[in-house]
This record gives C-alpha cells, sequence and structure tokens, in this order.
C-alpha cells in the first residue's frame, strides 16, 4: 500500500522568532520519496532536524519578519516496524497531563467502566466517547481540556483524542495522542487519534470514526496535543495565512478506499498504526 501526504502552509511572520514545524512523517515510516522546504522570496530556508524518542521529527528555524512558505510532500509504501516501548514509556503514558487529566476523570470512569479490563475496555471508551460527543468544528478551544470536552458534549479529532486517553489513563491503561495524515478524512486537515498499550503493543482509536484506522500515516506522538504541535514559535507574533493538507491511498493490486474510506473500516478489529 502507499499513501501520499501533503501539506503547505503560508505564514506571515511579525518579527523574528524561533519556528518550530512537525509536519514531516514520524522517524521509521517506510519512506521512499520526501521533501520539505521553506521558502522567502525565492530563497530556500535550512532548518535544524532533531527527532525525539518516540520518533517525532521537528524542523526549528530562527527567522526574521516576512512570509514563509512551508511545502511538504512524502509517499510512503508498507507498514513501519513497531517502535520499542519501554516501562518508561508506560510509566510516562499512565499519569496526568495537562489535556488529558485523567485524575480529573478518575470517578467518572471507574463508574461508566468498572470491571472492564483489555480490549473489552478498548470498546467501551471508544463506543463511550464517539456516542457521547458530536464533532463540531469551531466550538471548541485550543486550551480544552478532556473535562471540558466530556461536559459539553462537542468537539474535534484532539478533543475526542484527550477524551479517551484521559478515561484509559483513569483506568490504569497507558495511552498516548498521535497526530497523523489520514487518507480519506473529511474534512482534510491533520488529524490525531489516540493509542493505547494492549496486551504489549499499541492500538489505535479514533473517537471521531471519520478516518480509516489502516491509512493512518504517524507524524508526532506523546502525552496529549502539547507535544504534537504542527506549528510552534516563540518570540514574536505569526499569522497563518493558509494551509493545505492532503492525504491519500494508492494501491497496484488493491482498492484503494480499502484503506481510505472511514464506513470500511471494521471498528470491532484491533489496528496498530501503519
Amino acid at each position: 500500500m502507499q499513501r501520499v501526504v501533503r501539506a503547505e502552509l503560508d505564514l506571515d511572520v511579525e518579527g523574528e522568532l524561533d519556528l518550530i514545524l512537525s509536519i514531516a512523517v514520524a522517524d521509521g515510516v517506510p519512506v521512499v520519496h520526501e521533501d520539505l522546504r521553506l521558502e522567502r522570496d525565492g530563497r530556500v530556508l535550512v532548518p535544524t532536524v532533531m527527532t525525539d524518542a518516540a520518533g517525532t521529527r521537528l524542523h526549528r528555524l530562527r527567522v526574521d519578519a516576512g512570509p514563509v512558505r512551508v511545502s511538504y510532500d512524502a509517499r510512503v509504501v508498507g507498514s513501519a516496524a513497531p517502535q520499542p516501548t519501554s516501562a518508561l514509556d508506560t510509566a510516562v503514558y499512565l499519569r496526568p497531563s495537562r489535556y488529558a487529566p485523567s485524575d480529573s476523570v478518575f470517578a467518572q470512569a471507574r463508574r461508566q467502566f468498572g470491571g472492564l479490563r483489555g480490549t473489552d475496555l478498548l470498546a467501551a471508551v471508544e463506543a463511550f466517547v464517539a456516542e457521547t460527543v458530536t464533532y463540531s468544528p469551531g466550538l471548541s478551544l485550543g486550551t480544552d481540556s478532556a473535562v471540558t470536552t466530556l461536559a459539553s458534549g462537542t468537539g474535534v479529532c484532539r478533543d475526542y483524542a484527550h477524551l479517551v486517553i484521559a478515561l484509559l489513563r483513569a483506568m490504569d491503561v497507558p495511552a498516548r495522542y498521535v497526530a497523523c495524515y489520514a487518507p480519506g478524512l473529511v474534512p482534510m486537515d491533520f488529524h490525531a487519534v489516540a493509542e493505547a498499550w494492549i496486551d504489549g503493543r499499541w492500538l489505535v482509536v479514533d473517537a471521531t470514526r471519520l478516518s480509516n484506522r489502516r491509512g493512518l500515516v504517524r507524524i508526532s506522538t506523546g502525552r496529549d496535543a502539547a507535544d504534537c504541535a504542527f506549528l510552534s514559535y516563540y518570540g514574536a507574533n505569526l499569522g497563518l495565512r493558509r494551509m493545505f493538507v492532503d492525504a491519500r491511498v494508492e494501491a497496484d493490486d488493491a482498492d484503494p478506499e480499502a484503506a481510505s474510506d472511514a464506513l470500511r473500516d471494521d471498528r470491532a478489529s484491533l489496528v496498530a498504526l501503519a
């Protein structure tokens, strides 16, 4: 299976700042072609590349005032090998975090899912979030946590992921946040899902049910969205004038829709992010 992903950002930088991008696919993803370009007035800007312990690749650049155009495209063939997971990883992903404060939803989780374990718990949490939260672009804020989403019953993909993560952690299951490209996603954008550590492997949970989990391409991994922002900047203001994201499946001997149509994702199946 081949997946082609693209992202374009047009930025207006208002002063000298430290710019950090997280739009490249994660380290270890089997890429056969990749190109990331940062340009100003036809001049190529060269960032520093950093890779964290989870495989997230960050591109960092000091830039002064003016327009910056960012373009990224990559072709992914096949599946990534599972990243090694340490005891420290699973400990970190059990702890409450800024947007997934599992201690604040502990009582709700224990009432709702008491007695459930393993994949039964995973299925119950996914179904609960999918059925009680309404996908509502524009109604949530970037500062909303899982507690806000639980109370309001509205949100976008990041909010769904945070609520899943918080509920699972409250039930003593390590859970983490993944930003990704999602072929077939409507509306197309950067996407966010959760991963849960069940029976010795990370399993994908997308309670929005807007993606086909088999087509997802990992960008970044962390405790919550604070670790996985596609764009961060420090030192001055910046305007995002335009953003374009695209992801599609190309297959030689299979139906591309099998890995890009959300309606063809068997939600009862267990899927590890490829």
